[in-house]
């Protein structure tokens, strides 16, 4: 994939979203590929983040790779780079076909719109059809404000160079309303009348992994923290979580002979139900100033939550370490 653009006033952000089908058998070796791939991504003026996102169920592995940018420059600059076709060359024996990717120039930033399910579709619009597609996109938005769990649209138009395709971002408050307006008559009866104004169409899902963790302020200043930050906090409360019942339940349940498969599933439903109803709302509220988007000005709030997640750690590995020694 080639794309290109020239540095101007007014570029704003930009994203690109790349969805790849891995190979079953290359699951950990993908999952490597694309850590370098995000390393190498932050090495490049005006970066500004990266997501990986799983497949879910239904979803045939497909795994989704989100990478934004200040500007449509900085970004045309990371996906033409020898770097990046190095990668991609290294990658190509890890996917059941070429990846495919969409560029979105413009448009809320993170901080601005909260994703809690996302779906990215592109469509391949026939030549002077553009203005019909326009309206039957004001169309099919109107029918989705209608729809359960509905929280905003946003419409993408080509980038000359980079992006030849339209491109629309829509959000839901859950994945079961997502498929919901999916699957919905209301939306077959819009994609029959909008095959007169496009030829083709792909989508794409996108969701946070930990979403159900993090819910700080309703409404559309409401957002989720990074997955980074997610991920750190997650395990954070999963680590000593884990050790406890380990030391309590666990060994309890070794001395009453319970078979290991049944134990686990046993340290499972107390462990997340521990993290959802107590852990979490805990670490949220303590982690506050570190997570909650609009409260993280500079790189300073990031190192110090990072930090303060971090000697947590030490701890919790020094105090267990104690205790099993």
């Amino acid at each position: 994939m080639s794309s290109r653009a020239s540095r101007g006033p007014g570029a704003g952000s930009a994203t690109v979203v790349t969805s790849q089908k891995v190979r079953a058998d290359r699951l950990g070796d993908y999952q490597l590929w694309q850590a370098r791939a995000n390393e190498a991504a932050r090495e490049f003026e005006g970066f500004e983040g990266a997501e990986v996102y799983p497949p879910r169920t239904g979803d045939e592995n497909e795994w989704v790779a989100v990478f934004r940018f200040s500007g449509i420059y900085h970004l045309t600059t990371w996906l033409n780079s020898p770097r990046r076709r190095e990668l991609l060359a290294e990658g190509q024996g890890l996917f059941e076909a070429p990846p495919t990717q969409e560029v979105l120039h413009g448009g809320a930033t993170p901080e601005q719109a909260p994703e809690v399910v996302t779906a990215v579709i592109s469509h391949d619009v026939k030549p002077g059809q553009e203005q019909g597609f326009l309206r039957w996109q004001g169309k099919a938005l109107k029918a989705q404000e209608k729809s359960p769990g509905f929280m905003g649209s946003e419409l993408f138009k080509p980038v000359e160079g980079v992006q030849e395709r339209w491109v629309v971002v829509f959000r839901f408050d859950s994945r079961e309303h997502l498929d919901d307006w999916l699957a919905s008559d209301a939306r077959k009866e819009l994609l029959a009348e909008g095959r007169a104004y496009f030829g083709s169409y792909d989508v794409r899902k996108v969701g946070s992994a930990f979403s159900g963790w993090f819910r700080f302020e309703e409404g559309a200043q409401g957002a989720a923290p990074p997955n980074w930050k997610q991920a750190m906090s997650v395990v954070l409360a999963l680590y000593p979580t884990v050790m406890v019942l380990n030391l309590t339940v666990g060994s309890w349940m070794d001395g009453l002979g319970v078979p290991g498969y049944l134990g686990l599933f046993i340290s499972n439903v107390l462990s997340v139900s521990i993290l959802t109803w107590l852990l979490m709302p805990l670490v949220n509220r303590v982690l506050a100033f570190w997570l909650v988007p609009r409260r993280t000005r500079g790189y300073r709030v990031h190192l110090a939550g990072a930090g303060v997640v971090a000697l947590g750690y030490l701890l919790f590995v020094a105090v267990f370490g104690l205790i099993t020694h």
